[in-house]
């Protein structure tokens, strides 16, 4: 599995905890709301909303707090105005950052980020620096005994996945970008227990870390995490497997 894709697992687990559950809902919300403001409540011709809702169902978010973020986007109960920003820079070790922003304050957010990277030997770079690195795809892990592997692969291939990978904790699928719903879908009437569905940016390459880097590293995904204006972050850091579960 890709660093982002273990660390995106390591976000659900922590999120059984009551304030990291909050600060995750809050970001759901905030996407939801974003989604339905840009491109209409109907999820039938919004994309973006449909994988969003999708995104905060496989999180749990309450379906009242769904509908009333899809309300809140197209107006109906107050209209709410957030800047898209997306920013690329470097972590620990040259490993490379892409962090998803919607805001309604761009000062605050770059000078929080800029202090955060600051912190941990970080730095933002220029637009374009590291996205050529990333390919936009459907990200769905499942946790490995929920479902026989063979049964997967053939409900996942069978609805346009591209690619499949177990460990021994989960099972990492990658769709493309057109493909998650389906996969999503198809997944979901299996017994399989999805514990992340998102639309990610998935690295082409990774950068292996261990010791301070590495613990670096952790730390500041966990702060670049506990941003409010910031909603995703990805990075091509590979850490042990040892040193991510004791995060976890």
């Amino acid at each position: 599995m890709s660093g982002h894709s273990k660390w995106s697992t390591i976000k659900h687990k922590k999120a059984a905890n009551d304030s990291k559950r909050g600060k995750l809902f809050s970001k759901l919300i905030k996407e939801i709301t974003a989604a339905a403001r840009i491109g209409g409540g109907d999820v039938a011709m919004n994309p973006r909303l449909r994988t969003a809702i999708a995104t905060a169902k496989s999180s749990n978010l309450p379906n009242d707090n769904i509908d009333k973020a899809v309300r809140r986007g197209t107006g109906e109960l107050g209209a709410d105005t957030y800047e898209e920003i997306l920013y690329e820079g470097y972590g620990p070790g040259g490993v490379a950052l892409m962090i998803e922003v919607l805001t309604d304050n761009r000062n605050r957010a770059v000078a929080a980020i800029r202090h955060a990277l600051g912190k941990y030997d970080g730095r933002i770079g220029e637009r374009g620096c590291v996205a050529w690195g990333f390919d936009k795809c459907g990200l769905i892990v499942v946790e490995v005994d929920s479902i026989d592997e063979d049964e997967l692969f053939m409900v996942a291939a069978e609805a346009g996945a591209e690619d499949l990978t177990a460990s021994n904790t989960s099972i990492e699928i990658i769709t493309p970008f057109d493909r998650f719903d389906s996969v999503l879908t198809a997944i979901q009437e299996t017994e399989a227990d999805i514990q992340v569905a998102e639309i990610s940016m998935i690295p082409q390459n990774t950068v292996k870390l261990d010791g301070k880097d590495a613990d670096r590293m952790l730390r500041l995904m966990d702060s670049l995490d506990e941003l409010d204006d910031v909603q995703k972050v990805y990075a091509n850091f590979d850490i042990p497997d040892a040193l991510l579960e004791a995060a976890a």
